[in-house]
């Protein structure tokens, strides 16, 4: 097939990633190619060739330091970058396209296009997507969340086709049996203020580990004066980590502290941390709960930091083969490029009005390969 992915434009679409959304995105774009789709993904400037990559636009955030300034160029430069994308994707040959941008535009401009469109939505209603979408009037096109709890929070909206979960890349988060000798409890993501780290902090003095925190900065502000002044031996930042230093600081710790402050959509820091069979401690919000059992993690009250030290302090002592094994049975990528492909050939079907009684394109068939042991490496 040939496959248009529209990206979101305000980070690039490269590791070390800005965000779950970006590395769901490479994810994408990267497998559907491997199993040999032609994928064009129309992205920022920085993203990565790899991916198929068409640069539509510099990375918004990027472009400027004064908030006001920052919001009203990157909203024009969004809008006409978008805008430009949605006329030339009507010459472009694709077959499909899949919206993954969090933008208005595609969305109301679908019925322009002249092949079917799926959008993948991956947070819960705001006013600009949520106007995009009211305004669309295309036949063809369908909506897709990425967990139960976002489906629920839309289904008001717009109707949902299904739910396809994001999924990671379990080789590049290698299970390990024994998690590093000194003892510490592990924080990564974004640090702003909706993550919550600093209560993660607070949660992690009070269980008496060291906490280990990874991510980019993405609020220096926030950072300044809720992170900073706790750093120390016993609360260390170790910087934006790539994957393969991501994932030896996650599987060395004892557990990880999960804290958001809003309806988490997915939660793809928890599968990484599964994946590399530690421990989960986790506010019981949005789809956290839907992807931890009682043998992987312990959830905690939101926003209580007593709750959340108890869960970890319990946390420490399930065993991390079974954090892999719950891993490996909902979180594995190659499950989430199925269903996209799965979808994709109904929906082009559909559009085409024939009805087929095999899979259309054979990379479909050819993929779909015997479950993975919970131990593979």
């Amino acid at each position: 097939m040939r496959i248009a992915i529209i990206s979101h434009l305000k980070h690039a679409i490269v590791e070390p990633f800005a965000g779950g959304l970006e590395m769901h995105t490479h994810l994408l774009a990267t497998r559907l190619r491997a199993r040999g789709h032609d994928v064009v993904l129309f992205a920022s400037t920085r993203s990565d060739p790899a991916t198929g990559l068409t640069a539509i636009c510099d990375e918004t955030a990027l472009m400027a330091t004064g908030v006001a300034e920052a919001t009203d160029i990157a909203f024009f430069r969004e809008h006409h970058a978008y805008l430009r994308l949605m006329s030339e994707l009507r010459r472009g040959g694709f077959d499909i396209a899949h919206n993954n941008s969090l933008h208005y535009l595609p969305v109301a401009m679908a019925d322009t296009l002249p092949m079917p469109m799926v959008t993948t939505l991956h947070t819960p209603p705001f006013c600009w997507l949520e106007s995009g979408i009211r305004l669309c009037r295309a036949e063809a096109t369908r909506f897709v969340a990425v967990s139960e709890a976002i489906r629920a929070m839309w289904s008001p909206i717009v109707p949902i086709d299904r739910v396809v979960g994001n999924g990671i890349d379990l080789d590049r988060f290698p299970y390990r049996a024994v998690p590093d000798a000194d003892p510490y409890l592990v924080w990564y993501g974004r640090i702003v203020p909706e993550k919550g780290l600093h209560l993660a902090i607070a949660a992690a003095q009070r269980v008496g580990l060291p906490l280990r925190i990874a991510g980019p900065i993405s609020d220096p502000a926030y950072y300044g004066a809720q992170v900073a002044p706790h750093l120390g031996e016993a609360v260390r930042y170790v910087g934006h980590l790539d994957h393969g230093a991501l994932s030896l600081l996650i599987g060395g710790a004892r557990a990880f502290l999960c804290t958001p402050c809003w309806d988490e959509p997915y939660g793809l820091v928890v599968a990484e941390a599964l994946a590399c069979g530690t421990p989960v401690a986790a506010f019981a919000r949005g789809a956290i709960p839907s992807l931890l059992d009682a043998d992987s993690g312990v959830l905690a009250t939101p926003d209580d930091v007593e709750s959340l030290a108890d869960a970890a302090r319990r946390a420490l002592h399930l065993d991390r083969s079974d954090s892999r094994a719950r891993a490996v049975a909902i979180c594995d990528a190659e499950t989430m490029i199925g269903g996209y492909e799965a979808l994709y050939e109904e929906m082009c079907a559909q559009h085409a009005g024939v009805t087929p009684a095999a899979p259309m394109w054979p990379a479909l068939a050819a993929s779909r390969s015997a479950p993975r042991s919970a131990h593979a490496l």
